[in-house]
């Protein structure tokens, strides 16, 4: 198949730009409001409310700029991406085109780590979400909700793409309305113009005022960046979504323009609205939780309930992306003859089965271990896919250098979106992520991570290379 021929197949079965059934024999089941809550709610997980205390802990205010640094590294990868998925719409995204631009090994390996890595996250947010609701209703052991849990979201994805869509548009809605709710009585509390707030309203004054913007050294913005980068991991996944959209062009132009506001919104701002309430060393910030804490201190009632809930919801978001992105990069793995042909197939509905029951089966077999074998299988399982996110991003960088040119070649007019300061920011972007990794060499808290997540990525790529000399060899002979 030559390359024009493959661009069209990704990007349109009709011919018509973006539009149309996808070629594949997916469906086209997701609304535009699905995939922009889907865009909007994509960067908001868990780690948002439930880590940030740590690292507010480590850095002071000035965990601020962990997460302005990541999240302009998120920006320019969401660009590059943006680029290439609006061009050529696919349910392999990132791993498709990295097989094109780089190599079939590349493709390969990716996208098969970027399937490790949300596997194992089934785990971890099951049992996360299964603690939640233990500590409600106690009488069903915690085991029992994480497999329940993880039984309702699978039949929600083998129902159909638009059921996942749905169930996303409001998960990922809770979640959305409530940062903004936050945001808004957050800076009327700074100013003390809530009325009947507990808090003084001390305006930026605990920005500086308990040793300064960096109280813990400049050294701790770096930290801050370790501790903060993975809350940032889901943004993808809307390329890998708008194949199965109704204007798969138009939804990822749209998402891609967007992401600079979610980021400065959802991330940056409530952060900021955190530690302007409260001094950055109050010690309610580590032992509730940055926002139950923020709440807290202006009076709300039931603060720790009101966030379990929206916790609860945010695991639940990220469970139900989570299974649906696994699958369809199965999928698109097994489209390509990387895996299983089973996965390739999809029922009347346009749902890959074989492709979700098998990320499934890997999920459920991770809960196993996290009750089972928590601190040896478990942790390496944990520890091995930690770094993962890094390498995807990285792989981007990369695959958009190469995918540009075969672009501006084959179908210029496909260029709908571009990177800024090309190639130069790419490279800079590329250069940014790789300090990151090299500097969680030597911190002592994620060392052990990105060894292992090292180890393990070169251990798949060595497989992609092996295959891919043996598929060469069998068409020279």
């Amino acid at each position: 198949m030559s390359s024009t021929t493959t661009l069209q197949k990704e990007g349109d079965a009709t011919g018509t730009p973006g539009d149309g059934q996808p070629s594949d024999g997916l469906k086209a089941g997701l609304k535009n409001r699905h995939l922009s809550m889907i865009a909007i709610g994509g960067v908001i997980g868990a780690g948002l409310f439930v880590g940030s205390g740590g690292g507010i802990a480590k850095a002071g205010p000035a965990i601020l700029i962990s997460y302005a640094l990541v999240g302009a590294m998120v920006v320019f990868v969401m660009r590059m991406l943006g680029e290439m998925a609006a061009a050529s719409p696919n349910s392999g995204s990132f791993s498709a085109y990295a097989d094109r631009a780089l190599g079939r090994w590349a493709g390969f390996s990716i996208g098969w780590l970027y399937w490790f890595f949300w596997v194992v996250v089934l785990a971890v947010e099951a049992t996360a979400g299964a603690a939640i609701l233990e500590s409600w209703i106690p009488a069903v052991p915690q085991w029992g909700w994480a497999l329940i849990v993880m039984a309702v979201l699978t039949a929600t994805n083998l129902g159909s793409v638009a059921s996942y869509g749905e169930f996303e548009f409001w998960f990922a809605g809770i979640k959305v309305v409530a940062i903004g709710a936050f945001v808004v009585v957050g800076m009327l509390a700074v100013f003390g113009l809530l009325p009947g707030s507990d808090n003084p309203g001390s305006g930026f004054a605990h920005l500086t005022d308990a040793g300064g913007f960096f109280p813990n050294g400049y050294g701790a913005v770096l930290t801050g960046v370790l501790m903060v980068v993975f809350s940032f991991m889901g943004s993808e996944i809307v390329t890998l979504a708008a194949g199965e959209s109704e204007n798969p062009r138009k939804a990822v132009t749209r998402a891609t323009n967007s992401v600079i506001w979610r980021i400065g919104v959802f991330y940056l701002g409530s952060i900021f609205i955190v530690l302007t309430l409260l001094p950055w060393n109050d010690k309610s910030i580590t032992e509730k939780g940055s926002y139950v804490a923020a709440l807290d201190s202006i009076g709300i009632a039931h603060a720790g309930t009101i966030m379990e809930v929206i916790v609860l919801t945010a695991v639940l978001s990220c469970l139900n992306s989570g299974l649906y992105t696994a699958s369809r990069m199965a999928f698109s793995l097994g489209e390509r003859g990387d895996a299983p042909k089973a996965f390739a197939k999809v029922n009347k509905n346009g749902v890959p089965v074989a492709a979700i029951l098998g990320s499934t089966v890997f999920g459920f077999v991770a809960v196993y271990f996290n009750y089972a074998f928590k601190d040896t299988v478990f942790n390496f399982l944990l520890n091995s896919s930690g770094a993962i996110a890094l390498f995807v991003w990285l792989v981007i960088c990369f695959t958009q250098l190469k995918m540009r040119g075969i672009l501006v070649r084959e179908a210029p007019e496909k260029l709908t979106v571009k990177m800024w300061l090309f190639p130069w920011l790419t490279w800079a972007t590329a250069a940014l992520i790789m300090f990151v990794i090299g500097y969680m060499f030597v911190d002592d808290a994620n060392r052990e991570v990105v060894t292992l997540s090292t180890l393990v990525a070169g251990v798949v790529v060595l497989v992609g290379v092996v295959l891919d000399f043996r598929r060469k060899r069998a068409l020279q002979g």
